[in-house]
């Protein structure tokens, strides 16, 4: 037997119309077909008609963006994907609390927060946690966000000094035949970091701050002996450190210091017998109460959607993998035996 149809209505400002529906109506046609209802806006008022599920789920993610758009927000396509993920999931109005969590501007005056449930959760370690690791895929704001609360916490002069590092893993090419003096050479690992530091400090204040010592961004064998008191420090790319080296970074640690690693297990450089100082870590911390873990999923990449894709299709990919791997594994394992008898 078909489900009814039902006719729910929303009031939209005129102010925010362009915004909520989007470039052509984006929004608005992405709303209706992943619910599939029908949308119809006439006088100040959205019709929406539909089941009683797909109506009622189409109204109140209309009413979160108009929530948001009321806050200053400019909504993205990434804001209605997770609207409509959160509705899939019977998960309640949440994006206006998630909203709340401000953390910083950007030199431009543009606020940076948490856009997903994962990544309030990361943030909110933060402030609790005096190590926190942040693992997930490419796009999840994991180094970005950490820079954030690390400016933050600069500019509150609660640390005195950023430390930022990640390891010059070599992919092809060795360090010593690229031109240029050291700091040259090691430069291109740690551009991400500069870039996500000019854009929230701005190229001037980075400069004067970075020639007193107050930010030091170095390559992770420049840690060792030393102790880093009163410091925020961020370890990113943290898959492609070994255990020993792991060790050495999280050792270094003083007091007052807070410190951030970020990782995507599913992209190492290392070499293929080696293993991740990342994945050892978490294995061994992870009954320390002091040590927060945040594993952030293909939900909360914040990226342009298509990467939201990409990731999603590749850990469809591997998971299928497993299974095919796993049996290949017995199979050599069984012949193995026979052979040693």
């Amino acid at each position: 037997m078909a489900s009814s149809i039902i006719e729910l209505y929303v009031d939209v400002p005129a102010d925010r119309q362009a915004n909520i529906f989007g470039q052509f109506d984006e929004h608005l046609k992405l709303i209706e077909r992943t619910l599939n209802v029908t949308m119809i806006f006439r006088d100040g008022s959205l019709k929406i008609l539909g089941s009683q599920e797909g109506a009622t789920q189409a109204r109140a993610i209309v009413e979160e963006l108009n929530t948001l758009a009321g806050r200053g927000n400019t909504i993205t396509q990434q804001n209605v994907n997770y609207a409509l993920s959160l509705a899939m999931e019977k998960i309640g109005s949440v994006m206006e609390e998630i909203d709340k969590d401000f953390i910083c501007n950007t030199i431009q005056g543009r606020p940076i927060k948490p856009k997903t449930l994962g990544q309030k959760d990361y943030v909110e370690q933060i402030r609790k946690k005096m190590i926190v690791f942040g693992v997930g895929p490419a796009g999840t704001g994991k180094t970005y966000l950490a820079m954030a609360m690390a400016v933050t916490a600069f500019r509150n002069e609660e640390v005195s000094r950023i430390i930022l590092t990640r390891p010059a893993i070599e992919a092809g090419e060795k360090l010593g035949f690229l031109p240029g003096d050291l700091q040259s050479k090691v430069d291109p690992y740690l551009r991400p970091l500069y870039d996500a530091l000019y854009q929230i400090m701005g190229a001037d204040s980075f400069a004067k701050n970075m020639e007193k010592g107050l930010i030091e961004v170095a390559p992770l064998a420049y840690m060792r002996g030393r102790t880093l008191d009163n410091a925020f420090i961020i370890l990113d790319e943290a898959q492609n450190t070994t255990p020993a080296q792991m060790k050495m970074f999280l050792t270094r640690i003083g007091f007052g210091s807070k410190v951030i690693i970020t990782g995507d297990a599913s992209q190492k450089d290392l070499p293929r017998d080696a293993t991740s100082g990342l994945d050892v870590a978490m294995k061994v911390l992870k009954k320390i109460d002091d040590i927060g873990f945040c594993e952030l999923t293909s939900k909360d990449v914040v990226r342009h959607p298509l990467v939201q894709q990409i990731v999603q299709a590749y850990d469809d990919y591997e998971k299928k993998q497993k299974p095919a791997k796993s049996r290949k594994d017995d199979r050599y394992a069984v012949k193995n035996k026979e052979y040693r008898r």
